[in-house]
């Protein structure tokens, strides 16, 4: 089976509730329109919007023995994804997530990384990251079993076949965060943090200090994200800054996600830094527009007509 993409890394089912005008207090309950089951978790997200552009992907990672698990993989394998890669682990519940969506502020989340925890090298198959184009993992610090030298040999021969390697993180809490992103730096051409990480991991506020601080530890090319402030991108000669396009905003789960996608589709389309930018914005902004992380996600030809329609500022400093 062809594989432009291989997405490694966390696979979660979402529980998101529409937003409400407050959170509760002690004991209170609040009722929202309603409250749905979703996608959730980088890796599972990236790969069901990439499929959704008509890139050949699958997902590696573990779920559980449960009805979670099993809706993360029926949800994935209906939206084109192939699921092979996927390992159902006894003995240990999948990962659920619930986001709370407050009014006028950012989404809350209450997570149980569960069976991602127990994702490792040999997971991953070995003949699709061979065969892939780009090998990305997404939720990099909730996966303790991926941070292993192995992981590391993983990378380097995949970019010593011309492969694209791919970094996201998610979930930074406690110290020696920072060493453990570094550990995997020095093999990864691309490092997608969004600005909240990238402070967290560096303890910087200036995001083109963050930027170059990842480089200086490895990173090949940084693009950091920053919400309705666009992105910035910084690689071997190349510094751009881009802002957003127009969209409405419902929620925020999922945007870094279609980021990432997009990012990846215009590499995989040959874009240059900027092509790739405008790719990852597009479907940001389209994820935005409902409260779970894939449902509003563009296909290719709605990416491509929202493209034409308006145009992203991206300028070089």
């Amino acid at each position: 089976m062809e594989i432009d993409c291989l997405c490694t890394g966390i696979l979660f089912a979402d529980v998101v509730c529409s937003p409400v005008e407050r959170a509760p207090e002690e004991g209170e309950l609040v009722a929202p329109e309603r409250i749905e089951l979703a996608l959730g978790g980088c890796a599972s997200n990236t790969a069901l919007d990439l499929a959704g552009l008509g890139v050949a992907v699958g997902v590696s990672g573990c779920v559980g023995q449960d009805v979670l698990g099993q809706f993360i993989v029926d949800r994935l394998s209906e939206g084109g994804v192939a699921i092979e890669g996927i390992h159902r682990l006894p003995g240990i519940p999948s990962a659920c997530t619930m986001v709370i969506n407050v009014v006028g502020q950012d989404r809350r989340f209450i997570a149980s990384p569960a069976a991602n925890t127990q994702f490792a090298v040999e997971h991953i198959p070995a003949d699709w990251v061979r065969r892939a184009k780009v090998l990305y993992i997404g939720g990099y610090l909730m996966l303790h079993a991926l941070e292993t030298d192995a992981m590391v040999d993983l990378l380097r021969t995949a970019r010593a076949a011309g492969t694209k390697t791919i970094l996201d993180v998610v979930g930074i809490t406690g110290p020696g965060c920072f060493e453990r992103v570094a550990l995997m730096l020095p093999e990864i051409d691309v490092f997608l943090p969004n600005d909240d990480e990238a402070a967290a991991l560096t303890g910087l506020d200036d995001p083109v200090a963050q930027a170059e601080r990842f480089r200086q530890a490895g990173a090949r090319t940084v693009v950091i994200t920053r919400g309705d402030r666009g992105s910035l991108l910084i690689g071997d000669g190349v510094r751009l800054r881009s802002g957003v396009y127009p969209t409405e905003f419902v929620g925020g789960t999922g945007s870094g996600d279609a980021f990432d996608a997009g990012f990846i589709a215009g590499l995989l389309a040959g874009e240059d830094p900027a092509g790739c930018l405008r790719w990852g914005s597009t479907l940001g902004a389209s994820c935005v527009r409902s409260i779970t992380a894939t449902d509003s996600v563009f296909d290719r030809s709605e990416a491509e007509a929202f493209m034409r329609e308006h145009t992203l500022e991206v300028e070089t400093f």
